[in-house]
């Protein structure tokens, strides 16, 4: 499983850029999953539904499954935040998992960049960063910048970048 990851500030598209990567991805054949890293507490549950009780009573996991889905919650109860790695592990092999955030650690990158937020880059300082994606051209650039509104590049780059020519598992060419 090929892994890729998208970095940026907040605010810098990145959300929207997997949105708009994932359908060119999957037309070229390939398999995709994502994973979000959030800084944010969050709850994929809600007070008052059975599966948030079994949590809230003790439960270390709760699974809940249906016809179209299941969804595995595993509180950490006080230890310490997983390793990319074993979360990787975790999911199901594809062609190329899409990682959004995870900026320090060390898998291929593309950083999300909009000039106009005012943040500096972080590909300088960060050699994972292979490409950069922007909404305005960046002046000597050591590595490749390409067109933020252009996702069809962007999913070409990345499909070269992690050598999977040829299409994914569907033998799309």
């Amino acid at each position: 499983m090929q892994v890729f990851g998208l970095v940026g500030w907040s605010g810098s598209g990145k959300t929207t850029l997997v949105t708009r990567l994932l359908p060119e991805l999957i037309s070229l054949g390939f398999r995709v999953s994502t994973m979000k890293h959030s800084h944010h507490g969050f709850d994929v549950d809600t007070p008052g539904k059975d599966s948030y009780r079994h949590r809230d009573a003790g439960a270390t996991e709760v699974m809940v499954a249906s016809a179209r889905r299941w969804a595995l919650m595993h509180e950490l109860r006080g230890n310490p935040e997983q390793e990319v790695e074993d979360l990787i592990a975790r999911m199901t092999p594809v062609d190329l998992l899409l990682i959004e955030g995870f900026k320090r650690h060390a898998h291929p990158k593309m950083e999300v960049h909009r000039p106009s937020l005012g943040k500096s880059l972080m590909a300088p300082n960060d050699p994972c960063i292979v490409a950069i994606a922007s909404d305005a051209p960046l002046a000597g650039s050591t590595v490749p910048v390409l067109n933020l509104d252009d996702a069809a590049a962007i999913a070409h780059f990345i499909v070269g970048h992690c050598g999977m020519g040829g299409g994914g598992a569907r033998g799309a060419a």
